[in-house]
């Protein structure tokens, strides 16, 4: 096995980081995603290194790490991204709603294929390989959305951090035990209390750290503390990813705080300047770690899962299902546009991190991982077609010619 020196090593990461720049001028030239880009770039490597000789292992908990720090980071740059307002209750109540009406029916469907296809298995074993296939992927999703227009833009980031929390609540329910009883439900419905309590004191805590101490280096202090905070929920099955991202929504939208003392300690104008400059580290820090986690991901697909059938008729099923429940929702119950929404249903950091993380004893055996790569790659590319094809309609180019005009004249 080949061993990488100190500067090789450094030369590589570099290398990837500057790749993965280019990646992202090529997606906002061509709209290809980003993210397919880096895990062909990973694919690539795998071959290149077979071809020549030279196979480098990658631990699989570096994969682990990754996601969940990534996870972390995407959530709270959402929370920074969304502004809350009262012309947006409509916009944030549907797509909470497309989150959850089309996670629930994706559960039970995708479940159902599974327990088709291992009958041996428990339904609750099945819902558990279902729920990671369930949850749209913001950290596809945020980078692909640049090119849209703002009421297209928000509803799809807003629904895939729903998506991922609600994905994330729901995995970790179904992993507390072998049954579901009142207790279990009982507990699950506190945590959510508990989770919003505990945004409550965080919010305060960290705009202190932010705001009132002098210390030049506070940033990666809060993400440390922020990181802590996921983790030790995560221990406790607390929904602490919902706490990462009211901080962010709070941070964003400090205006609307009406308690007057808390403007009169924390200035709106000085809010203001530390949460742009904290979405501007989280943004870099977002790329960063999606640069290497896509990579390293990329790095480990197999590609001789394609020549197994039975690999491609389930992840087609899958695939399928999810494109069916997702255009039920938008066209027939939601009346939504179909162009470009139905097409953003990737599958990727959220699913694979909840796959590591289903417990041995709800595992099935027999399940064979090139399906996980063959609903993530394929969701991926369907994303790509709807974000090429997609041109923004006459009006929806006439509403944001208005907005800049009166941008321009305020």
């Amino acid at each position: 096995m080949q061993e990488l020196t100190a500067y090789q090593a450094i030369l590589s990461a570099c290398s990837l980081i500057v790749l993965s720049y280019l990646f992202s001028v090529l997606n906002r030239l061509t709209r290809l995603p980003s993210v397919l880009l880096l895990l062909g770039t990973g694919m690539l490597l795998r071959w290149l290194s077979q071809q020549f000789g030279l196979p480098f292992h990658i631990p699989s908990g570096v994969v682990e790490v990754l996601g969940t720090v990534g996870l972390i980071m995407i959530v709270l740059e959402a929370g920074l991204d969304l502004h809350m307002s009262n012309d947006r209750k409509a916009l944030i109540r549907n797509s909470f709603f497309s989150a959850l009406v089309i996670f629930i029916f994706s559960v039970g469907v995708v479940g159902w294929l599974f327990r088709i296809w291992f009958p041996e298995e428990s339904w609750l074993h099945c819902i558990m390989y279902a729920i990671p296939l369930s949850v749209i992927s913001s950290a596809i999703v945020l980078p692909s959305v640049h090119h849209l227009s703002r009421d297209k833009k928000e509803f799809l980031i807003y629904e895939a951090s729903f998506s991922d929390i609600i994905g994330i609540m729901a995995f970790n329910f179904f992993a507390v035990g072998e049954s579901i009883n009142m207790a279990s439900v009982g507990w699950f419905g506190g945590s959510i209390v508990l989770a919003v309590l505990l945004s409550v004191v965080v919010c305060f805590l960290l705009m202190l750290l932010l705001l009132k101490t002098r210390i030049n280096v506070k940033f990666f202090l809060v993400f440390a503390v922020l990181i802590i905070i996921y983790t030790g929920g995560k221990m406790l099955h607390l929904p602490s990813l919902l706490t990462i991202l009211i901080f962010g929504l709070v941070i964003n939208n400090w205006e609307l705080v009406r308690w007057r003392p808390l403007h009169q300690f924390f200035p709106t104008k000085e809010v203001d300047q530390v949460a742009a400059f904290l979405k501007s580290i989280t943004a870099e820090s977002s790329f960063l770690i999606r640069t290497f986690f896509f990579v390293i991901f990329g790095y480990q697909i197999d590609l001789a899962f394609l020549s197994d059938p039975n690999v491609c008729m389930l992840g087609s099923a899958i695939v399928g299902a999810l494109l069916f429940l997702r255009f039920v929702y938008l066209r027939i119950l939601h009346k939504y546009n179909l162009f470009p929404e139905l097409f953003y249903i990737p599958r990727g950091l959220i699913t694979i991190l909840l796959f590591i993380k289903i417990p041995d004893g709800m595992k099935i055996q027999s399940f064979n991982e090139g399906v996980l790569f063959f609903v993530i790659l394929t969701t991926g590319i369907i994303l790509m077609f709807g974000s090429i094809f997609y041109r923004d309609r006459p009006v929806e180019m006439k509403e944001m010619e208005e907005e800049f005009d009166a941008e321009k004249e305020a």
